[in-house]
């Protein structure tokens, strides 16, 4: 298990060429369903590719690249991307209507309290802001169908039993935050 956030070397070119083979160039992604890196909280980074390493969070893909990984060297990855400039990933249009159902829920359901009020993540909790919108949707459905493995269970309770007209709204309001 991961010890400390001791300084460490920056990683290997290969490896960040590696995540940015899916992830996008500089953690950005261009990839349907799969989520950028860039700006996500160094300890989200480190914490999600040591579950995908123990096999607690199910990815095939992310658990064979993650097989063996040092801790060292998932610390050296989430510092890496968390200081990666962030591009919003959003391509539709906004949708007036899905932005003011998107900000409705999101104050009801407080999610700037883990998230921030900005949505930039912090410690062990993702940025959501800029987030690919395909991405923010397939996770939460996982989240409120009990099918995403290896997290806190908060995202199960929040999300469960809501519409997935909701989860688009949210999905594309987050989306567009920068």
């Amino acid at each position: 298990m991961l010890i400390g956030t001791a300084a460490f070397a920056a990683p290997p070119k290969e490896t960040i060429t590696l995540c940015e083979s899916c992830h996008g160039h500089g953690g950005n992604s261009g990839t349907a369903l799969t989520p950028s890196l860039a700006g996500q909280p160094d300890i989200f980074v480190t914490n999600q590719l040591i579950l995908f390493r123990e096999e607690l969070r199910k990815s095939p893909v992310m658990q064979g690249v993650a097989k063996g990984m040092k801790d060292k060297d998932a610390i050296e990855l989430g510092k890496h991307f968390a200081k990666s400039p962030v591009k919003l990933a959003a391509t539709s249009p906004l949708d007036p209507r899905l932005e003011v159902r998107g900000r409705q829920l999101i104050d009801a359901m407080h999610c700037g309290q883990c998230h921030l009020p900005n949505f930039a993540g912090r410690s062990q909790v993702p940025r959501l802001a800029g987030q690919r919108e395909d991405y923010l949707v397939a996770a939460m459905r996982e989240y409120r169908d009990g099918k995403r493995t290896g997290a806190d269970t908060t995202m199960t309770e929040v999300l469960s039993g809501i519409a997935d007209a909701d989860i688009i709204a949210l999905g594309h309001f987050l989306a567009r935050r920068k």
